[in-house]
């Protein structure tokens, strides 16, 4: 099973390059990285090149840049990283072992990357419980078959809390669930923000967007800080 990887980024280039080193040393290799730029952005354009990478220009939307990229993807299966992932070498193959199961996809367990602290540890704990029992996010590597991405609908066209409905739709469809594996986030944000305070600033946003507030006015606000 061929895989796809598609990568949104927004003025991300130095996160990127650390992303495509990672991709590098994936053993075995994607037959496709395609990266959807929201800034279309010169330098992002010319690294993709380089690398022999795809690269789409795409308005600043997370929804619509995964979804086009997973439009434009020609293999069975499609798996979604951030450009502050780090993924491990053997993830493709644990994303295969995962497949043959006839299961719908799933996600990987958050790590924050070489992070030892008692801050990340715990967070990350409370970041794969949520997943479990609620949602995972697309910093947790998602991946699935393109025909169960199509039949569910899609990212929606949001740039803030568009996994969701994707999710509980793959869910709806069969098995989707976590494999025994992690991929790697960068700490960068936390660190600037405070451990604590940004993951409460996200769990309150979280929480607005269940209340069913607007995600375009949560976006606004999320982005602010970057």
């Amino acid at each position: 099973m061929d895989v796809s990887v598609v990568i949104p980024v927004y003025r991300d280039r130095q996160a990127l390059e650390r992303m495509l080193k990672a991709l590098e040393a994936l053993d075995p290799r994607p037959s496709e990285v395609i990266v959807v730029d929201g800034g279309s952005e010169p330098e992002i354009e010319a690294l993709c090149a380089g690398a022999g990478f795809r690269y789409l220009a795409s308005r600043a939307c997370r929804g619509e840049q995964m979804d086009r990229g997973a439009r434009a993807a020609a293999n069975e299966l499609l798996w979604f990283l951030h450009a502050d992932n780090t993924p491990r070498p053997d993830s493709i193959s644990v994303i295969r072992a995962h497949m043959a199961e006839g299961i719908v996809g799933g996600w990987f367990r958050f790590v924050f990357e070489s992070e030892r602290r008692w801050q990340a540890r715990f967070l990350a704990f409370l970041i794969n419980l949520r997943a479990r029992v609620g949602t995972p996010y697309g910093d947790q590597g998602l991946f699935m078959r393109r025909d169960a991405y199509r039949q569910a609908g899609g990212f929606p066209p949001r740039a803030l809390f568009e996994e969701p409905p994707l999710v509980k739709r793959l869910r709806k469809s069969g098995r989707f669930g976590p494999v025994p594996a992690a991929v790697g986030v960068s700490a960068r944000r936390w660190k600037r923000d405070g451990w604590f305070r940004r993951s409460l600033r996200n769990r309150l946003l979280a929480l607005a967007y269940i209340l069913r507030r607007s995600p375009e006015d949560l976006a606004q606000r999320y982005f602010r800080r970057g």
